[in-house]
């Protein structure tokens, strides 16, 4: 982990934590693309009230992104990376991205939680996420979801 305040966050969860110390080293992440939506959804797992994220399969692929994991830690750090809390990931589901419903947009927690900010959202960050790699969103991508819970 290059990141000391992330690498802090985690030693501090460790010391209060033994039973997670072998466990594989977080991966420290920030939401979005932009300053303002990072720092929203960072304030937002920190009071508990953001407890998803949905990433295109095909933008992880590109970018050659691991895909998460149960029980997998990530630190969320701000956009100019200060660590903000320790999630572990709950779940990992494979959808179409034509088949979220309006109970996932509440679990991301963002704007308003429904699903037409959740659709509008997503959508535009999907289009600025592919386009350096000359592709397009479509109604039929397949999105990854995953669920976690805040655990410090």
């Amino acid at each position: 982990m290059d990141n000391a305040s992330a690498r802090n966050m985690w030693g501090d969860y460790l010391d209060a934590h033994l039973e997670d110390a072998f466990a594989e080293a977080p991966k420290t992440i920030h939401f979005y693309d932009n300053e303002k939506d990072a720092n929203e959804s960072a304030n937002l797992v920190r009071k508990g009230l953001k407890k998803a994220a949905s990433y295109s399969l095909l933008g992880m692929q590109c970018r050659n992104e691991a895909l998460p994991k149960i029980d997998d830690f990530m630190v969320i750090t701000d956009w100019k990376g200060k660590a903000q809390c320790v999630v572990r990931t709950t779940s990992v589901k494979f959808k179409p991205y034509f088949s979220v419903d309006e109970s996932y947009a509440k679990l991301e927690g963002e704007g308003d939680k429904s699903l037409s900010h959740w659709k509008k959202t997503h959508w535009e960050y999907y289009i600025r996420e592919l386009e350096p790699f000359n592709k397009v969103p479509r109604e039929s991508m397949i999105i990854v979801f995953q669920t976690f819970e805040k655990v410090f």
